[in-house]
């Protein structure tokens, strides 16, 4: 079987990710089993991201969120809960989340 790319966005996310882990920690891209890689951190660095989000950050903290959409998807984060459930409630930077993934699947992403 011929492996996955690597999505476009890993070594961004990967710089990105950092941001929730300790000075000298690296977190790796890692292989899923389809050969496609992913940032490892991504889910752990958007709940931290929406949390700025809810505190007033916009501009970078919003490029920050709509680079995760990709790996969110790949690893089925919107399979378990959809775009519209986190659009749905009071929490906006889940909205902000859930808006960015209607619009990337809507552009036939996957």
């Amino acid at each position: 079987m011929m492996s996955a790319p690597i999505l476009d966005n890993t070594e961004q996310l990967g710089a990105i990710n950092q941001k929730v882990v300790a000075d000298g920690e690296n977190l790796p891209a890692v292989t899923l089993k389809d050969g496609s890689k992913v940032q490892t951190g991504t889910v752990a660095t958007m709940l931290h991201n929406i949390a700025l989000y809810n505190a007033g950050q916009r501009g970078m903290i919003e490029k920050e969120l709509e680079l995760a959409i990709p790996t969110l998807v790949k690893i089925g984060l919107f399979d378990l809960f959809s775009p519209d459930e986190w659009v749905n409630g009071a929490n906006p930077g889940r909205r902000f989340v859930g808006l960015a993934a209607k619009q990337y699947l809507a552009a036939g992403n996957r």
